[in-house]
């Protein structure tokens, strides 16, 4: 079987050709982020276009443009990023955190008394 295989790289190249396939009719989408970033995006011509993209440089919110201008974007709840932190103070208050930290420290600094750096 090695023979029969020889000189071909497989998974590299495939073996059908494009020969007789109909691509699906396209459309193209022009968006552009709060950052000035501006790329086009290509679907099908019968999908429903969406008002907004994840800008691909900058990873912020791209609003469509169209005959080069904004679209009015309705009913777009962005929530910010929530960091570990916040997520944190959602479930304890500052006073708990303190005093959870203050327990950790004086646990640690009586490991590292005794000479044990590790629980």
């Amino acid at each position: 079987m090695a023979e029969s295989m020889r000189g071909m790289r497989l998974g590299t190249q495939s073996l059908e050709s494009d020969r007789g396939v109909a691509l699906s009719s396209r459309q193209t989408a022009e968006f552009r982020c709060a950052q000035g970033h501006q790329f086009p995006v290509v679907f099908s011509s019968d999908a429903e276009l969406p008002q907004t993209w994840e800008c691909a440089a900058c990873s912020s919110v791209a609003i469509r443009f169209e005959n080069g201008a904004e679209i009015e974007v309705t009913g777009l709840d962005v929530e910010p990023k929530r960091s570990h932190f916040d997520m944190v103070l959602e479930r304890r208050t500052r006073d708990e955190l303190e005093e959870l930290l203050a327990e950790v420290l004086a646990e640690m600094r009586d490991r590292r008394s005794k000479g044990r750096l590790t629980a």
